[in-house]
């Protein structure tokens, strides 16, 4: 029987790209539980409080709440407890190098389903200021607005 190859998205972090300037982006594997797949399985995460660390050598994913398996028993895994990301040696040093420089953080984008293996899509991003966030509004408020003149040209 063939693998299934499809990409099949779980969660999404919607805010991030309002929050913050996307610099670059890697894909990397979780280390789970058997009870946090079954809970993915039924779409269940939220990655808007969630951020990436490196900590000895390692690169960790902390806040990302995975809520506990409705049918799992004492075995259940704790809702917000700090994941393994896994990376290849020189990308870990590559991301420990350019989260040292100001203001850069590492977040998770989209958490999703790579055939059966879950994968979680992480970024370097910098922080967006106020005056940022309220520039971007207007920019897609005047996209949408001259959008909506062209379309109503176009029934004239």
């Amino acid at each position: 029987m063939p693998k299934d190859t499809a990409r099949t998205s779980i969660a999404r972090n919607r805010k991030a790209l309002h929050e913050y300037h996307i610099e670059d982006t890697f894909e990397a594997g979780l280390v789970l539980t058997g009870t946090e797949v079954k809970s993915l399985r039924e779409g269940r995460a939220n990655l808007t409080d969630g951020f990436g660390l490196i900590f000895q050598g390692e690169a960790w994913l902390e806040g990302v709440f995975i809520p506990e398996y409705l049918q799992g028993t004492w075995t259940n895994h704790a809702a917000r407890r700090r994941r393994k990301l896994l990376l290849h040696k020189e990308e870990i040093l590559k991301i420990s190098h350019k989260l040292k420089e100001s203001g850069r953080t590492l977040i998770p984008l989209e958490l999703y389903f790579d055939g059966s293996r879950v994968k979680v899509e992480m970024a370097l991003a910098r922080g967006k200021k106020d005056w940022d966030k309220r520039q971007a509004l207007r920019e897609k408020q005047d996209k949408r607005e001259a959008e909506r003149a062209m379309k109503s040209k176009q029934y004239l």
